[in-house]
């Protein structure tokens, strides 16, 4: 009788982006090479990415470095706003300002995301069907990260937001089973040298 295993989930984003993102920038370039080259003695079985092209050009340059591992585009590893909290929800102290950072974004943009978010967390968080344990690599974006985190957290769900990636920086959750997910690290950029680190991060927010 089949049982259930652990899945070992690692999450990246895209490497840097040009200004118009379609593209991957030289910077980009070197952050996929090297989250491949991290990657390379991982036991990965599989290498899901978003459709855009930031995050499929990241994908194809980790895969480059890997043995033989396949990848597969999914929509539920695109860019989307994952939940749109009410104020209520929200910290008294800054609504306010979270309210109004997801108001810049349009309407569709707000109201298409919550949907693939709840099916992204019925496809890729939790055991697996099966008796060995799975290593699956998703590219994707940071709103996506942070949700996948803050369940992982058993946060509440508006705090995806404020969990801010940086560019093929590296977060990996394990979820065994019958135990609480547990989160082994978050946003690792060992594998970056110094002057490619925290890239996609917001400025004020740089160590």
């Amino acid at each position: 009788m089949t049982g259930t295993a652990t899945r070992f989930l690692y999450l990246a984003r895209h490497g840097e982006a040009s200004p118009d993102e379609s593209e991957l920038t030289n910077n980009g370039r070197r952050q996929a090479v090297l989250l491949g080259e991290r990657l390379r003695d991982s036991p990965l079985s599989v290498v899901h990415h978003g459709p855009l092209p930031r995050a499929r050009q990241t994908a194809r340059s980790v895969c480059e470095q890997l043995d033989g591992v396949p990848s597969q585009e999914t929509e539920l590893a695109g860019d989307y706003i994952p939940y749109l909290p009410h104020r209520e929800e929200l910290p008294a102290d800054s609504a306010d300002a979270m309210l109004t950072h997801l108001s810049q974004f349009p309407a569709e943009e707000r109201e298409r995301g919550p949907e693939p978010a709840e099916a992204a967390l019925a496809r890729f968080a939790g055991p697996i069907d099966g008796d060995e344990p799975r290593h699956e690599l998703v590219v994707t974006h940071n709103f996506l990260i942070g949700w996948l985190v803050r369940a992982a957290l058993d946060a509440p769900k508006w705090r995806w937001m404020g969990l801010n990636h940086g560019n093929a920086a590296l977060t990996v959750i394990r979820y065994a089973p019958g135990r609480p997910a547990s989160v082994l690290f978050f946003n690792d950029m060992g594998h970056l040298p110094p002057e490619l680190r925290w890239t996609g991060f917001p400025p004020d927010l740089h160590p």
